[in-house]
């Protein structure tokens, strides 16, 4: 999967492993039936429409459960990567920048990280992540 795939997994997916048990929870339990019927076929679930997710929000719960609250991951690139879990060296932003078209600036520099920082936020935002103005850099 692209550095931004799994950047997207991690926020668009955040919270989901912890609701899935409980909801597997509060399934009912199947039922013996007085007379065999062949099961009902279920129809196929249409595609989930793209669901908007509160970039911030979720950037903010997962920099609450760091010990070093996620560092400057509203405007570092380096702190977001490493919040999420994820590759943060000097390939890894060289990786992305190229993935995101994103050539601003020395490898490494300042420019290109913050040029990066904003490019992750703006396709974040165009894959219906709802990003405030203080993420945008």
């Amino acid at each position: 999967m692209s550095i931004f795939g799994n950047i997207m997994k991690k926020i668009f997916h955040h919270g989901e492993a912890k609701a899935a048990p409980a909801a597997e929870a509060t399934a009912p339990a199947p039922t013996a039936s007085p007379s065999p019927q062949p099961a009902p076929v279920a129809a196929p679930a249409p595609a989930a429409a793209p669901q908007s997710v509160d970039v911030g929000a979720v950037l903010e719960a997962m920099a609450g459960m760091n010990d070093d609250h996620g560092g400057n991951y509203k405007t570092s690139i380096v702190d977001l990567l490493k919040l999420l879990g994820l590759d943060s060296s000097l390939t890894a932003r060289k990786e992305l920048g190229a993935e995101l078209n994103v050539h601003a600036g020395a490898d490494g520099s300042a420019e290109q990280n913050i040029a990066l920082h904003r490019a992750v936020m703006d396709k974040l935002a165009a894959n219906g992540g709802v990003v405030p103005d203080n993420l945008r850099g």
